[in-house]
């Protein structure tokens, strides 16, 4: 596909992100402003188990104990919604793919249908990422979410609503938090590097330090039209 012809072509956009980058923000973000469908392969994956069909029923003993779904799952999933007509113009995958197979099995579903692959890797220093995250509290009564230095409650570590004392969560404790970073890290880098060596267009975006609309904006001029 040259380069004329991608420009034109409907957009793929594979998103990436370590925990606390901001990656799910940006997902909503940009399907609003782009007008098409995200895709979350853990959403998908719910609303199976919820509905309980034999593909429902043989994943959720997986996620409950916490393996990974087999690639031919998930490549079934994704492969049966970006098929939908919705997805037409485009669209947005979020936790998809997770391995080189699977990145492989896109890439060919990809280029059969006409897509032009776009790979937006929302790059975040991990010392930001762990103050951003530790400083995370939660009612326990409620679950509403503050930060400690974005949205603070109003009275240290109580709840706005209904005054309960605030709690850290175990996915916020920072050795918790360094250890999904290093996951994310193995399991992401070759799938970057993947898509880069294919010839894909790879967007790298700082989201250290800006807010969301000015990520957003830094993204979407990196994209160019639709």
């Amino acid at each position: 596909m040259n380069e004329d012809t991608a420009s034109k072509s409907p957009k793929a956009l594979i998103l990436f992100g370590p925990p606390g980058s901001g990656k799910g923000t940006q997902a909503k973000l940009l399907r609003e402003a782009r007008q098409v469908p995200h895709i979350s392969t853990g959403d998908m994956l719910r609303e199976r188990i919820a509905m309980g069909d034999p593909l429902g029923r043989q994943v959720q003993g997986l996620m409950q104990s916490g393996r990974l779904v087999p690639d031919e799952v998930a490549n079934r999933l994704v492969d049966e919604r970006i098929a939908r007509p919705d997805c037409a113009g485009g669209f947005i995958l979020d936790g998809y793919p997770r391995t080189i197979p699977q990145a492989e099995v896109l890439g060919r579903r990809l280029a059969e249908r006409g897509f032009e692959t776009v790979v937006i890797h929302l790059k975040v220093d991990y010392t930001v990422i762990i103050k951003r995250i530790a400083g995370r509290r939660q009612c326990p009564v409620c679950g509403t979410l503050y930060s400690l230095t974005s949205n603070p409650p109003k009275k240290a570590d109580v709840c706005d609503l209904d005054g309960a004392g605030l709690v850290i969560r175990e996915d916020d404790q920072e050795d918790v938090i360094r250890e999904r970073l290093e996951a994310y890290d193995r399991q992401t880098r070759p799938l970057i590097e993947f898509f880069a060596g294919a010839g894909h267009a790879l967007k790298e975006v700082d989201a250290g330090l800006d807010g969301p609309d000015a990520i957003l904006q830094r993204i979407s001029g990196l994209l160019g039209n639709r």
